[in-house]
């Protein structure tokens, strides 16, 4: 179990233990009750926040121990203008990579899917709406953004994915019940690029992404920008990256690789 996970369910006994505690002795002084309160909304709020906590939703953000080569993923496309550029340059360099695709965007560029499936890339789900509140989202809601992404993906591709990353990458225990019951894997990331700003600089992103290669390494970069409003810092990043990782003989794989690997080394 996750260190985080442990974390927030000590903390929460700790304020369950201090309810019962007012309720069957006496008020405990004001001091001690706005601390809990502070230091509990802190850890929640750092679980929804920061993916790779894993305190609310199990998730795969690197590979196994014994993992070989580099996950590249993009978020936030298919984007007719760029995602065709970001397929170009993985298959000069013989990279394969996974796309979090919206699904609003899927649907309307529906042969974009099937070009990322046709070249040998895995595909996922980034949600369908994108909505940048989706913590703040009841169950019944979060189901119907993520099922309805996936029902578009499976009619597009005639397959059904199983990765999901969430929106903003933000979880909470309602959205880990929703992708528990649909089956779904979570993925999430080692190195972030930081290159989705509309001010990231290209150069910047390739230097912080190199170092962070490494086997294991699931990096996040875009191929389109969330509303289509500029061009993402990858295209500019995404050379300096693949020769980055060729000169560290570092292969581009799939997440699907690491999540399979994973599986079978809880399995043994």
């Amino acid at each position: 179990m996750p260190p985080a996970r442990i974390l927030f369910y000590v903390a929460t006994f700790g304020a369950l233990a201090l309810v019962a505690r007012s309720l069957l002795i006496g008020p405990v002084p004001a001091w001690i009750t706005l601390s809990m309160l502070v230091a509990y909304t802190a850890i929640v709020f750092a679980g929804v926040l920061f993916l790779r906590l894993r305190m609310f939703v199990d998730a795969v953000c690197q590979g196994p121990d014994d993992a070989r080569g580099v996950a590249l993923t993009f978020d936030d496309g298919p984007s007719p203008e760029h995602t065709p550029k970001v397929l170009d340059l993985l298959d000069r360099a013989n990279v394969k990579a996974t796309f979090f695709v919206i699904g609003k965007k899927a649907e309307a560029h529906p042969e974009l899917v099937r070009e990322i499936v046709a070249r040998g890339h895995a595909l996922g789900s980034h949600g369908h709406a994108h909505p940048r509140a989706f913590a703040m989202l009841g169950t019944s809601a979060v189901r119907a953004d993520i099922e309805r992404s996936l029902v578009v993906l499976e009619k597009i591709t005639g397959r059904r994915t199983t990765l999901f990353r969430p929106p903003i990458g933000h979880t909470n225990p309602r959205i880990a019940k929703v992708v528990d019951e649909l089956g779904l894997t979570v993925v999430g990331w080692s190195v972030r690029a930081l290159d989705g700003l509309a001010t990231a600089d290209p150069a910047k992103v390739a230097a912080r992404v190199a170092r962070g290669l490494e086997d294991g390494a699931i990096v996040l970069l875009h191929d389109a920008a969330e509303r289509e409003t500029h061009t993402p810092a990858s295209l500019g990043a995404l050379p300096r990256i693949l020769e980055a990782m060729r000169a560290r003989n570092l292969d581009g794989v799939v997440v699907t690789d690491f999540v399979e690997s994973s599986r079978a080394e809880e399995a043994a």
